[in-house]
């Protein structure tokens, strides 16, 4: 393996080493709670983003600035929260531990109020301290400390960013989580695509390979630890799978001929994906232990992009089999194969959510690629984006945004075009682009980081 690509991964496993020293102290109970009145809906869309204010984080110098910056970005960003401007605030903290004066809070309009404060340790590390005030309900809803090595303060800002919005909707963050996606430079009639993984706001990016062969449809294990995805290393297009905590390769399974559309089973051990024989692809899976293989579908259209529903029972797919590009879903053994798309157009790439209730996809028609969703028997479709090529969602842990690539239309005289990562909740609302280096694409989104 190339030099560059060894330092990617080891970067990648002191930053998971990392999560191994972080501490986290439940300061809750330091003041007594209220019922809360700051609360928000995250299942319809918010025309109205919550105004919160967070002011820097006391002490720790940089540091301190930097986490408050990164907490901002992370609510901005989920498009329910408003950061006020701190050239606003009446009030100056200086100590998070005395509840602040509400009044002056409510004069600007804040609903909420981030205090925080970063201070190092006599044996070296940072204890990161923060509580989240409801304003008009006068209290305290969570507060929590962390500790952990300096290196680690921007996990420790998405954790804060989690806490608060999970204290807020009622469910889950999804900020400490990252992306692998296929990172795209190069003139388009020789490019090169690059393995590479990023935190989900973009920070932190990593490239795993050097771009010597092409790479497609990367996926996260259950436990971020190891990635599937597609490869033509010596010109064969085969399934690998990454270690990211060796930086070791391998090949999944000895077959003959192509394997592609990889995704694991949710507890991490089979492989399900798509095998070519003849012109026509199949369903396969394969069990990691044994590497024993099970074929699941036999079919003569063409059987690929596999995901398993959340509690593994189920498959959902894309085929050809009735004459069009559309999607199935059958049970874990192949069994009860039944199509659940029936709009117009072509549909792709589907993938269950998370939380077990949609499936995304990709919908075709003339003149246009769109990102959608529609429930696991097919009712409810609704498509989320339009644009000239929109395709290959990926959920965000708690199933309520998705990410998927962009790729824009080149000008008549062939300038232009490129593939961008974007994210859009599924509202349909909050649009916006994720920040990649350079032009990016076949983004999936990982698990929450344990």
């Amino acid at each position: 393996m190339a030099r560059s690509s060894k330092r990617g991964f080891r970067f990648v496993l002191h930053r998971l080493l990392l999560a191994a020293l972080l501490a986290v102290t439940d300061l809750s109970a330091t003041v007594v709670p209220a019922e809360a009145a700051l609360q928000v809906r995250v299942d319809q869309g918010v025309t109205e983003p919550i105004p919160l204010a967070i002011p820097d984080f006391l002490g720790g110098g940089q540091a301190g600035r930097d986490i408050a910056g990164v907490v901002r970005a992370d609510l901005e960003r989920s498009g329910l929260f408003r950061s006020l401007n701190p050239t606003s605030f009446i009030e100056k903290i200086n100590d998070i531990n005395t509840p602040p004066r509400f009044g002056d809070w409510r004069t600007i309009q804040a609903q909420g109020l981030v205090t925080g404060q970063a201070t190092m340790q006599p044996d070296g590390r940072l204890r990161v301290d923060f509580r989240l005030w409801d304003i008009f309900g006068e209290a305290q809803m969570v507060g929590l400390q962390f500790m952990t090595t300096p290196e680690n303060w921007r996990r420790i800002a998405h954790l804060v960013s989690d806490a608060i919005y999970e204290r807020i909707t009622g469910e889950k963050g999804y900020f400490d989580t990252r992306i692998v996606f296929v990172a795209e430079s190069g003139p388009k009639l020789n490019r090169r695509k690059r393995l590479a993984v990023m935190d989900q706001d973009g920070a932190n990016p990593v490239f795993l390979t050097q771009g010597d062969y092409l790479v497609l449809t990367p996926r996260f294990n259950p436990t971020a630890q190891m990635i599937a995805y597609m490869s033509y290393i010596q010109a064969r297009p085969r399934v690998y799978l990454f270690d990211l905590e060796t930086g070791r390769q391998e090949v999944l399974g000895n077959f003959p001929n192509m394997t592609f559309s990889p995704r694991f089973s949710p507890d991490g051990k089979s492989v399900v994906m798509a095998l070519e024989t003849n012109g026509n692809s199949d369903i396969y899976l394969m069990d990691l232990a044994t590497r024993t293989s099970k074929r699941l579908t036999n079919d003569p259209g063409i059987d690929t992009a596999p995901s398993f529903s959340p509690d593994g029972k189920q498959i959902t797919f894309e085929s050809s089999r009735s004459g069009s590009q559309q999607i199935y879903v059958m049970n874990a053994d192949g069994t009860n194969a039944h199509r659940i798309s029936f709009g117009a157009g072509k549909n792709g790439t589907p993938v269950w959510s998370p939380r077990g209730d949609l499936i995304s996809f990709t919908k075709i028609t003339p003149g246009y690629f769109g990102v959608g969703v529609m429930r696991p028997d097919g009712s409810g479709e609704r498509l989320l984006t339009h644009g000239w090529q929109d395709e290959g969602p990926t959920w965000a842990p708690n199933g309520r945004v998705l990410m998927f690539t962009r790729t824009l239309q080149s000008g008549a005289n062939g300038v232009g075009g490129g593939s961008q990562i974007w994210s859009i909740d599924i509202t349909g609302r909050n649009e916006r682009r994720v920040l990649s280096p350079g032009d990016a694409s076949d983004p999936a989104w990982s698990p929450l980081i344990q």
